[in-house]
């Protein structure tokens, strides 16, 4: 037995309607401007909401990316520091001033490990690498065509990218 008090669906809809086609048309279209206002309000706010999201990644990239060498500049203020005394001596000791210089070198070795920079340090007789060696000039030798004959400057590679190619003399192809 149903309830006297309860409305059904279809008696909701037939009121509803009923509603509208009895609402004056002024109202109804200042409820339809109110409706308009408020979705173009969220509409305004999701679009700055948007754009200073937008804004903050920006300064996020660019924050990051100017204060990425922080970390290796840590790590190589000893060895500048090192430096600097080096010069301020003037005993003129040269045992002293070649170990001084080995022990800085040691520190920026363990500053460069600590960034991830490897050494790209390529052995006589290895294949030319394009992408890792710069063939500065050519030599005629035994040695098979385009092979290390001499490193002239070592190259260097932060994690997988190559900072700076080896400098490389290859053997000249034998005529």
């Amino acid at each position: 037995m149903q309830n006297q008090d309860q409305v059904t669906p279809e008696e909701l809809v037939d009121n509803t309607a009923a509603d509208e086609g009895t609402q004056q048309p002024d109202a109804r279209i200042a409820e339809l401007e109110a409706q308009i206002a408020e979705l173009k309000d969220q509409f305004l706010r999701a679009k700055a909401d948007t754009e200073n999201m937008r804004r903050r990644a920006a300064e996020d990239v660019a924050a990051a990316g100017k204060y990425a060498v922080g970390k290796i500049a840590v790590e190589l203020l000893p060895v500048k520091d090192c430096l600097e005394m080096a010069l301020l001596d003037t005993s003129g000791n040269i045992e002293a001033m070649k170990m001084g210089v080995d022990m800085t070198l040691k520190q920026l070795v363990t500053a460069f490990d600590k960034a991830q920079i490897i050494d790209i340090n390529p052995e006589v007789g290895e294949k030319l690498d394009p992408h890792r060696h710069q063939a500065m000039s050519m030599e005629d030798s035994e040695q098979d065509a385009n092979t290390v004959v001499r490193v002239m400057q070592k190259g260097y590679l932060i994690a997988d990218r190559v900072l700076r190619p080896a400098m490389v003399i290859v053997a000249r192809p034998k005529a």
